[in-house]
């Protein structure tokens, strides 16, 4: 196997993954700059109650959140499910033994990027695994999503509102960045994503004997 990378050696990642996953697919999928960072920064946050996009190491899936009014009031569409079919894809067709293998080269600049947001003498890969169990808990749902249309008042008094969707049960409205953007994807998508994580647990954490 290939040695792992010195830890501050951030300005190789881009290269490693492209070669890993190919150009067509790196440039399409993935956000080259800052990798390490972002990768990190995502992880720890994503069992939060905001998880900026500005740092996810995965490009956004295009266009609207795409709803449809019903009897029973605003909701996700079911058609909303195919913007993220190719990312989908994407993510689930990663061989998790190669990920490991990516994974175990990269870890010493993630670990250092890792405690450099605040967690000195703490393992990125303990984080990784907390949040995986975490996204896992994502509950099932098999019902339409219901929404509510909430004004979100800007910073400065004479910017215009914006609009902006949340759930309409409280229970769902409470859930982490991460279980949110599991449930947005749609029921299929979802339980596809938790099989590859449960994957990556296994590679990750294997059981103790």
């Amino acid at each position: 196997g290939r040695l792992p990378l010195a830890p501050e050696a951030d300005a190789e990642l881009p290269q490693l993954v492209e070669q890993w996953l190919g150009r067509d697919k790196s440039m399409r999928f993935v956000a080259m700059d800052e990798m390490a960072r972002r990768i990190v920064a995502t992880v720890d946050n994503l069992p939060r109650a905001q998880a900026p996009s500005s740092l996810w190491p995965l490009l956004p899936v295009g266009g609207r959140m795409m709803t449809e009014s019903t009897e029973a009031g605003l909701q996700i569409s079911p058609g909303n499910a195919a913007r993220y079919q190719d990312l989908v894809g994407f993510v689930t067709g990663i061989d998790p033994a190669s990920a490991l293998a990516v994974y175990k080269r990269i870890y010493p600049v993630l670990q250092r990027n890792y405690e450099a947001l605040g967690y000195p003498g703490r393992q990125f890969n303990d984080r990784l695994v907390a949040v995986i169990d975490h996204l896992l808990k994502t509950p099932d749902i098999d019902k339409p999503l219901l929404l509510k249309l909430v004004l979100v008042q800007g910073e400065v008094a004479s910017q215009r509102p914006w609009l902006r969707y949340e759930y309409a049960t409280p229970e769902l409205e409470t859930l982490s960045t991460g279980q949110k953007i599991l449930l947005r994807m749609g029921r299929a998508n979802t339980q596809r994503v938790k099989t590859m994580l449960r994957a990556v647990r296994m590679e990750i954490a294997p059981p103790r004997p």
